[in-house]
């Protein structure tokens, strides 16, 4: 019999599987005093899903306010608690972007994990009122050369291309990282970015009495059953997941048809409201829409198209099925939405109504399944304050000696090169198209990926991710703020102004106080630094439990800032482009290898301490980039980070093929100067016209500018340390992807 909500009322003593679906004694106790009765099998999964931690943020909550205290600016059009962030970007337009986790689903299933990982963050762009312009993917997985590594590592990329070139999106950068603590849970992250008018900007709320609540896209399967609150909200055992049913199953080309179909409703100005669903299906887009916008709601769970006509009604409401939205229409605007909808040959079902009151009641042929308040669900789920505590063997690892060392030579920098962290990633990246819709300005292997908005002015933003394992292992609150400080160097080396930051915090299981820790101390380092960078957080995601078998990931928050330009014209790319520029280096250099890719790289070696963060640095150098780059000072220019000095002369060198004669200035040794991960450095060249011009600035400014030799010959030569012909180090760089993946 179907377990209703009379039903309920009549078998109040009925024992529910609670504690199978996630939920903790006191959560269903605290459910049994909302509801006043027991729960229907309905709503108890209703419950689980909503107050699990991937959509109820229980853990992290408290530690997230502190972004929302960051000076938001005049540019921030919609903050926090949407499904993401608005930016107004001048001339009428406006952007919307935000970085999520598909981290779970992608090892279970790498293919479909990451392929619907790109097709989730597209249509919470989408919601916003925009059109999905960019896709970006910072991923990091297990050793390279480890077997596992051999399976998910291509099904998720070419997951991430499949479903992003079949939706005509440019991938236009990211990050690929390789380490042993991501072996039994890789991390796949995904961004989008869309553009819109000002005016067309769409929210959640569902209000109105009498509207209509209409169901837009794909039928709905048993696909992503038990995806949040199973996959996503759970450590992983050490023989890793076999449960397959609980990953979506993605089709790119309805999902363009939505996008195109529920952009020119938008234009029409035909909904009141909208909702994508993603994770929790169902159960999220009724209970947030109908929670935002204070209202009442009855849905008819029957009038939902199925792919599997057996399907019971607690299934359609957990369903993850792919490509569907939720739209709240007017009576009146039904019928143009519909006939929309007809054209572009996506299914439009009326599925509810708003209605007076406070709840949400939803039907199954007639019978009352749910009678909740939707609050309940959306807005009032456990908040928990973990305990924390700091790790056991931080302070061992913080005092670990690096290895001696070496000299510096032809043969380390090929190593170095060749390493799977540093080495091309051209065998990814040319499974993605990073220039499809023809304004992608700049692209991989540039710090930022760079879009024309606007080909009349040539308005146009930049993106960058970046995040480092390693450095928050060490020092959780330094290594939040270089995460940041890296995006926003690498976004001002184009020469755009940062404005503004997503984030994505990937962390083992909030119920290890040593987790929390680290949870809490790089949310604070973040927050401290977006409100000195003066750069708001306008939105992101926590990903916890990435735990196998109880052992953590490294803390990983990936942080993506947005830059934006007047005119992409004048961007700066990171490639020498001629011969005879004036080489130089901008900040200072320390002996700063703690965490380095070469003590990983070369020796296995995790300890020490981070780069030193010196945000006034940061911005200082940033005001620099974007004033060289605005006044045509510029041929080049590129942030030193992973590698130092050594990679990013080996990268500016190889974009064009290019060499460079080096000197390096006495003191550190050319080791230290070479590999040194020093952070608010950045390496430019610079026209002999300009080079006065801008040292002159340079010294205006307080930044220290090291002249280091000119761009010349088709060798990278650093006098008295080294020389590799250019042909020799593209071989070395290029070749490790390839070999290890064919």
């Amino acid at each position: 019999m179907m377990d209703t909500v009379k039903n309920a009322q009549a078998t109040p003593d009925e024992e529910m599987p609670y504690a199978d679906l996630g939920l903790r004694d006191e959560e269903y106790a605290s459910i049994l005093e909302l509801l006043g009765r027991r729960p229907t099998a309905s709503e108890l999964a209703m419950y689980s899903i909503m107050w699990s931690e991937h959509c109820s943020y229980k853990s992290s909550k408290v530690h997230l306010k502190q972004f929302s205290s960051i000076p938001k600016g005049n540019r921030m059009l919609v903050g926090m608690g949407e499904n993401a962030g608005v930016v107004d970007v001048g001339e009428g337009l406006a952007v919307t972007f935000k970085v999520e986790s598909h981290n779970h689903p992608s090892y279970v299933e790498p293919y479909q994990g990451a392929a619907t990982g790109i097709g989730g963050i597209v249509r919470d762009i989408l919601t916003m009122g925009a059109r999905p312009v960019l896709v970006m993917d910072p991923l990091r997985f297990g050793d390279a050369d480890h077997p596992d590594t051999l399976r998910v590592l291509p099904g998720i990329v070419a997951g991430i291309g499949g479903y992003g070139n079949c939706l005509g999106l440019p991938n236009v950068g990211g990050e690929v990282v390789f380490d042993p603590t991501y072996q039994g849970n890789p991390l796949v992250n995904a961004l989008c970015l869309g553009v819109m008018p000002t005016d067309r900007i769409q929210l959640s709320a569902a209000r109105g009495v009498g509207n209509v609540v209409v169901l837009l896209g794909a039928k709905t399967g048993r696909d992503g059953i038990g995806g949040v609150s199973v996959l996503a909200s759970a450590t992983f055992e050490e023989d890793g997941p076999a449960n397959r049913p609980a990953v979506q199953v993605g089709d790119p080309f309805t999902e363009k048809l939505l996008i195109e179909a529920c952009l020119e409703i938008f234009d029409a100005k035909l909904v009141e409201g909208i909702q994508d669903l993603g994770g929790a299906g169902l159960t999220c887009a009724l209970t947030e829409t109908s929670a935002a916008g204070k209202s009442g709601m009855v849905a008819h769970l029957d009038r939902v198209p199925l792919r599997e006509a057996t399907m019971d009604p607690t299934e359609i409401l957990a369903s993850e099925s792919q490509e569907r939205m939720l739209a709240i229409v007017t009576p009146d605007n039904l019928p143009k939405v519909l006939a929309i909808a007809e054209k572009w040959g996506v299914i439009a079902t009326a599925i509810g109504e708003v209605v007076e009151g406070d709840r949400l009641q939803i039907l199954w042929h007639g019978e009352a399944v749910v009678d909740v308040v939707p609050g309940s669900l959306a807005d009032d789920g456990p908040v928990y304050h973990r305990p924390m505590q700091r790790p056991a063997d931080l302070d061992s690892l913080q005092s670990q000696a690096l290895p001696a060392y070496p000299e510096a030579s032809a043969e380390l920098l090929l190593q170095m090169v060749a390493s799977p962290n540093l080495c091309s990633r051209r065998w990814v990246v040319e499974q993605y198209d990073r220039i499809v819709m023809g304004n992608s300005v700049l692209a991989w292997p540039e710090d930022a990926g760079v879009v024309r908005l606007s080909e009349e002015t040539g308005l146009g933003i930049a993106l960058a991710t970046d995040g480092n394992g390693r450095y928050t292992r060490l020092d959780p609150f330094a290594g939040a703020q270089l995460a940041l400080a890296e995006a926003y160097r690498n976004v001002a080396a184009t020469g755009a102004v940062p404005i503004a930051v997503t984030d994505c915090l990937n962390f083992g299981s909030p119920e290890d106080p040593e987790v929390m820790w680290q949870f809490a101390e790089a949310t604070r380092g973040l927050a401290e630094a977006c409100a000195y960078l003066e750069t708001p957080v306008t939105g992101g995601n926590v990903s916890f439990y990435n735990s196998t078998a109880g052992t953590p990931i490294n803390p990983t928050p990936v942080v993506g800032v947005l830059g934006l330009f007047d005119d992409v014209a004048r961007r700066t790319p990171m490639g020498f482009r001629e011969q005879g520029a004036t080489l130089l280096l901008l900040g200072d250099t320390a002996d700063e290898l703690g965490g380095s890719e070469w003590a990983w790289a070369m020796h296995r070696h995790l300890g020490g301490l981070p780069p030193r963060v010196d945000l006034a640095r940061e911005k200082l150098l940033a005001e620099v980039l974007i004033a060289g780059s605005r006044d045509g000072m510029l041929d080049s220019a590129h942030d030193l980070s992973d590698g130092g000095l050594a990679q990013a002369l080996v990268e500016s060198c190889l974009d064009k093929g290019i060499g460079a004669r080096v000197v390096l200035p006495a003191g550190l040794s050319p080791f230290v100067q070479l590999f040194s991960e020093s952070a608010g450095r950045a390496l430019v060249s610079v026209p002999r016209s300009e080079e006065l011009r801008f040292t002159e600035m340079c010294s205006a400014r307080g930044l220290p500018c090291t002249r280091l030799g000119v761009t010349d010959g088709t060798a990278l030569a650093v006098q008295d340390v080294l020389t590799v012909g250019l042909d020799e180090l593209r071989i070395a760089y290029e070749a490790t992807l390839p070999a290890l993946f064919g």
